[in-house]
């Protein structure tokens, strides 16, 4: 999301957290389920209607994206040097090629929100390698969260993993909270922006998105002039990007939309 400012920071009750656990585990489930469909000569369209006849079928859900300040799809996806917001298209998959999948699902009134990416055949090693390191770049994230921690500190330890592996963190974009708001605060800053110790205090009951866009070459994006939605990478250097709906408890954290496939994440409770 872009970077925004709304002044208070939600904290759920039981019942609120009960409702997006069960909105999160819906969104991981739509990408569970459209991963076998992810492979060469599909289009992103067909995709999209794939998850969106899940959602709406399947899960008696709603697809947030969908005409949320105008977006006309229901997934987002995003291929090589698309950083976010890829509309899906008649264009089709084709080997070595790499994209995310944003899904956001809304049930009784509440949202879950998740991406990954797909490596579609056989790819190269610098796509490999930039999955790789932003998907490193989320964990590295969700392991700072805990209840009186300053939020800053999620930012610094992932762009201190992007740096350290010549990768660039996209500043146009954040992480963001989230319940019955698609988009709030906190801003969920990927980078140092200086401002760790100004930062808020996470408590107990917050919900947000950490989802870090990382880039092989320089942060700057454009932004297409033509639907006013595709963010690509200035350079054309490839973009990846992975993402979780986390809940802040008292002794760590809960990642809401963790998917079956994630065995190795350290999810604290």
């Amino acid at each position: 999301m872009s970077l925004i400012q709304i002044d208070m920071i939600d904290i759920k009750s039981a019942n609120e957290i009960k409702k997006m656990r069960v909105a999160s585990r819906l969104a991981a489930e739509v990408l569970d389920m459209v991963k076998p469909y992810v492979k060469s000569g599909i289009s992103t369209d067909e995709l999209n209607k794939i998850c969106h006849d899940y959602i709406v079928n399947a899960q008696k859900a709603i697809p947030a994206p969908l005409n949320y300040n105008g977006f006309p799809k229901s997934i987002c996806t995003s291929i090589n040097n698309v950083v976010c917001h890829g509309i899906p298209s008649e264009r089709k998959l084709k080997n070595g090629d790499i994209v995310n999948i944003d899904v956001t699902v809304i049930k009784n009134g509440f949202h879950g929100d998740t991406s990954k990416m797909f490596i579609i055949g056989k790819s190269s090693v610098k796509a490999k390698r930039i999955c790789r390191i932003a998907q490193e770049c989320l964990y590295i994230g969700i392991k700072q969260v805990r209840h009186g921690m300053r939020l800053g500190e999620i930012g610094k330890a992932i762009g201190a993993h992007a740096d350290k592996n010549h990768c660039s963190i996209v500043r146009d974009y954040c992480g963001h909270g989230i319940g019955t708001m698609f988009h709030a605060t906190p801003q969920v800053v990927h980078y140092d922006d200086g401002n760790i110790d100004n930062s808020p205090i996470l408590e107990a009951g917050m919900t947000f998105t950490i989802e870090p866009m990382v880039n092989l070459g320089g942060f700057e994006v454009n932004t297409s002039k033509i639907d006013n939605w595709t963010v690509t990478t200035k350079d054309r250097s490839l973009s990846a990007q992975w993402e979780h709906t986390i809940l802040v408890t008292k002794t760590g954290c809960e990642v809401l939309t963790l998917r079956d496939e994630e065995t190795d994440i350290p999810v604290l409770k």
